[in-house]
């Protein structure tokens, strides 16, 4: 009998010639459990998983040799994503009592911070410029595909006033400040000056949200429908804040008389290849469905984000995938099969995990302490301070006439305050657009732009989500009994998924599908870019 510290086994009974085979007896009394499931379970894991990753370094080796060794791009990838992921972890837990966690993006965000600026890593985890490029991008047409999806026509009729007013107003008044205070404080051209304007209008959702499910879970604001109106205007502040950064963005970077002219027609055929996505999946009936849409639109949403740029009007391409995603949206919640919530699940759980680590990891390897203008960290810091004292205000007056006390309408201007995954994702583009063109004046630009959207990020962020867990238990009223809430101001009915899952009175046939398509989209691309 051979005797483990914990588990003992013993040669188990054979045919004689045979080789005896060793068989687990029962634990003694003595035995440590903790142990034995150790020797039983977690550590034949290990192994297991410790062979299949060197086999797979193998593989890849094998293929791509330098590229996967460090200073590659493959093992910069690798090593960035690890860092951001463990570096998201460490900031989730840092939790405070009554206070919603801090955003994981932080530290996503300093982990990229950190590799890009310590000596001996910096060389070892290089990721060329086009690589991290083509990342961020389809990160991008990530976010601008579950941004459309998340409008509703439904729910744009039955908000009310006070929120199209919180919606629009602070994000339009907040980019006319930044551009007015950056033209002149940082020597912006205009159309730079609104860029990164529309760059810090957006309010980041992934910090108002769960904030704001929080507090609906403990009642705080549910009788008004505070969490409710902020979580559903903040979908649209994003919109019109990436509508009008590539309204400028296109109009910085086009060239030519007939550039806006391509850019609307650009727009508008291939928000109009969109039918073809319905048809596709109509036919269908088995269970896949939803997953081929989901690949559809996002391979038409990443087509469109690359094509416009290679086309030469990088403006269409953000606007074109915010139209598909829309008008999916509209025709697939007519769908037996599945719908706009299962899409967005998929989209999420399967892709926007991958990417937001890539996403914050990368814009943190963008800023290079040794290069960073103090001068401009500083213009910057004011540009932002005045951007959000304006904004703050002017969501204060916003809600003057909405049937709020005083301590809900300086919670609700608050909350106002947090940005990161819109300044993320849009942050660099400009930067990109302007390397590919070699103009040393425009990249110079492009990087005032992006050291102004990471310093929204490391500011807003920590200090919206604490404003808003402060501010929340104290300035809003709680109700016991939260199935009662979800109302507005007046005391109707508000009822606004984050999803997007509202039913659509009339429902859209795919015989008058084609002639709204072209009809919708010709009038946003009226209104938007006149």
């Amino acid at each position: 009998m051979l005797r483990c510290s914990c588990v003992m086994f013993q040669a188990a009974s054979c045919p004689k010639g045979q080789t005896p085979r060793m068989v687990r007896l029962k634990s003694t009394e003595g035995c440590c459990k903790l142990c034995a499931d150790l020797w039983t379970g977690l550590l034949p894991l290990v192994i297991t998983k410790v062979i299949m990753a060197f086999v797979l370094f193998g593989a890849v080796w094998s293929i791509t040799e330098k590229e996967c060794l460090p200073g590659g791009n493959l093992f910069g990838i690798v090593i960035l994503f690890i860092s951001a992921v463990c570096g998201g972890k460490l900031v989730g837990l840092i939790q405070f009592p009554t206070l919603p966690p801090f955003p994981p993006l932080l530290g996503m965000l300093l982990a990229g911070f950190v590799l890009r600026n310590v000596p001996y890593i910096t060389s070892a985890v290089y990721i060329d410029q086009n690589w991290s490029a083509a990342l961020r991008n389809i990160a991008l047409a990530i976010i601008l595909t579950r941004a459309g999806l998340g409008l509703d026509a439904s729910a744009l009729r039955k908000l009310k006033a006070v929120c199209l007013r919180v919606a629009v107003g602070p994000c339009m008044v907040e980019a006319c400040t930044v551009a007015l205070v950056s033209h002149f404080l940082m020597d912006l051209p205009w159309i730079w000056a609104f860029i990164l304007g529309f760059v810090l209008s957006a309010v980041s959702p992934a910090v108002v949200v769960p904030s704001m499910l929080l507090l609906q879970k403990d009642g705080f604001g549910v009788d008004k429908g505070i969490p409710t109106l902020l979580m559903a205007a903040g979908s649209f502040d994003d919109v019109l804040a990436i509508t009008g950064f590539n309204t400028c963005l296109g109009m910085a970077f086009s060239t030519g008389a007939n550039a806006e002219l391509k850019e609307r027609n650009h727009c508008i055929i291939c928000s109009n290849l969109l039918p073809l996505v319905n048809i596709i999946g109509s036919f269908s009936l088995d269970e896949d469905l939803v997953i081929r849409r989901s690949f559809l639109l996002l391979g038409l949403s990443v087509f469109a984000v690359f094509a416009s740029r290679v086309a030469g009007f990088s403006g269409a391409g953000g606007l074109c995938t915010l139209v598909m995603a829309f008008l999916a949206g509209l025709n697939w919640k007519q769908s037996k099969v599945g719908g706009v919530k299962k899409t967005q699940e998929i989209l999420k759980t399967q892709m926007w995990d991958i990417f937001q680590p890539l996403l914050f990891g990368l814009i943190g390897a963008e800023i290079t302490i040794s290069t960073l203008d103090p001068k401009t960290v500083g213009l910057g810091l004011a540009t932002l301070s005045t951007g959000l004292v304006v904004r703050v205000a002017f969501t204060f007056a916003m809600v003057l006439v909405a049937g709020f006390n005083f301590k809900e309408k300086v919670f609700i201007a608050l909350a106002w305050l947090p940005k990161a995954t819109v300044q993320a994702a849009i942050g660099p583009t400009a930067l990109d657009m302007a390397r590919r063109q070699g103009d040393a004046v425009l990249e110079k630009y492009g990087m005032d732009v992006l050291t102004v959207a990471v310093l929204a990020i490391l500011v807003t962020a920590p200090i919206g989500a604490l404003s808003i867990g402060l501010a929340g238990p104290r300035l809003l009223r709680k109700q016991m009994d939260t199935n009662l809430g979800n109302k507005c101001p007046q005391g109707e009915a508000l009822s606004l998924p984050l999803t997007g899952s509202v039913s659509i009175p009339q429902a859209l046939t795919i015989q008058n599908f084609f002639k709204k398509t072209v009809a919708l989209s010709v009038l946003l691309f009226e209104i938007i870019v006149p």
